[in-house]
């Protein structure tokens, strides 16, 4: 073994108990560091997961008509004010085309069209404004887990019947097996029978929400063989914006992710983010601090050591090689020891916290990326935290740290 490795493993073994609480301190530095970010990574998850459990990760449909300029009447020029138009409901412009291509986008894992407007649902003297939406089942299912969320009847949408959601079941008092009337807004209607109610969480929704085959919903509103959007699930909801954006310069359609429609989740989870890369710098500067303090005593109890080692003959690189060494291994010892405590503490926090449905907040399994990222921190820390009684060792005269060692 070198020189430097041999002294520096018997001035650690020496100062034991210094180094065993130093090594304390740095392993539980590292086990909160990646038990943190692995409770806020569940958090965000879960959160994540039960917000786009009802929508799509992206959606596509048709530009907004541009809004129509006023012309002067007397020389033919642009005046200032621009009135707005009505956006009326229209099919996506060749659609099947871009529904076969879009399978192929980068991330994308499953594609349905739509076609969805907004109507009235009768059932004897009850009536309740309502959202049409005409799907594929097979492939709307992919995109959310219609069902995984059913309380009575069964997924089935063949034509002549619709999934309608629980508060809408309520307020026309149906059930399973009975008719509604749905008549659209554009003044066309048809019945159904209802063969499940859903349940998405949101009253909102679960009030609104008519679920019906794409012909159907395509005859009510007048869309004959069109769709007003696509949705699209991807691999990684956190790219959802680049790939939105990747589709809207291919096909110069308007795509939207779950990210642009739903800003105050996100601000919520960079907010998260933030506070943990906080805590995760201060825990940083703790531990740095607790090990270039004991590496300071180490130099002041060790003085006449160095003081021999350099009377000797030790160069002083070689004096700042021992306790950069130390450093290294106080840091490298408490990684591994950190990430064995934040196993535990996951493991133990998987059954310990719970969601409202009894599912665990966060899983018992840690990206290894985080155990890695951790020892990384853990070991640079340790090292940059020698330097300076590093080379306050290596400056020491050998004659004075002899004399008043």
């Amino acid at each position: 073994m070198p020189f430097e490795w041999v002294l520096a493993l018997r001035f650690l073994r020496a100062g034991h108990m210094q180094t065993a609480l130093i090594v304390a301190g740095t392993t539980v530095g590292v086990a909160v560091i990646i038990f943190i970010t692995a409770l806020v990574n569940g958090l965000q998850e879960s959160l994540a997961t039960r917000t786009l459990s009802t929508q799509a990760h992206i959606t596509v449909r048709a530009p907004d008509d541009a809004p129509t300029p006023i012309l002067n009447s007397q020389d033919g020029s642009v005046l200032a004010h621009v009135e707005p138009r009505v956006q009326r409901l229209r099919s996506i412009d060749q659609w099947q085309r871009i529904y076969r291509e879009l399978p192929g986008t980068a991330h994308v894992v499953a594609v349905s069209p739509l076609a969805t407007g907004s109507g009235f649902a009768f059932r004897g003297n009850a009536s309740k404004s309502i959202a049409l939406i005409g799907v594929d089942p097979e492939r709307y299912n992919r995109i959310v887990k219609m069902a995984d969320k059913l309380t009575a009847g069964e997924y089935r949408v063949a034509p002549g019947e619709a999934l309608i959601g629980t508060e809408l079941a309520k307020d026309l008092g149906a059930g399973v097996g009975d008719r509604i009337r749905v008549q659209s807004s554009e003044n066309r209607d048809d019945v159904f029978r209802v063969t499940g109610i859903f349940d998405l969480g949101v009253k909102d929704l679960n009030r609104r929400w008519v679920v019906m085959p794409l012909r159907s919903a395509q005859s009510l509103l007048d869309l004959p063989g069109g769709v007003t959007h696509i949705d699209l699930t991807v691999d990684d909801i956190f790219v959802a914006e680049e790939v939105a954006q990747r589709i809207a310069s291919q096909t110069g359609l308007t795509a939207e992710s779950w990210m642009a429609i739903n800003t105050q989740l996100l601000t919520a989870f960079k907010n998260q983010t933030m506070t943990t890369r906080t805590v995760r710098l201060f825990l940083i500067l703790i531990v740095a601090l607790g090990i270039a303090s004991v590496l300071v005593v180490s130099v002041v109890q060790k003085q006449r050591e160095i003081g021999i080692l350099r009377a000797i003959g030790a160069p002083p690189g070689r004096i700042m090689r021992i306790f950069l060494i130390q450093g290294g291994v106080v840091g490298g010892v408490g990684a591994i020891l950190g990430a064995a405590l934040a196993s535990l503490m996951v493991y133990g926090a998987s059954f310990a916290l719970r969601q409202d449905d009894g599912a665990p907040l966060i899983t018992g399994a840690i990206d290894a990326s985080l155990y890695l990222s951790a020892g990384a921190v853990a070991v640079i820390t340790g090292l940059l935290a020698a330097v300076a009684p590093a080379r306050r060792a290596a400056r020491l005269d050998p004659v004075e740290a002899i004399r008043y060692g």
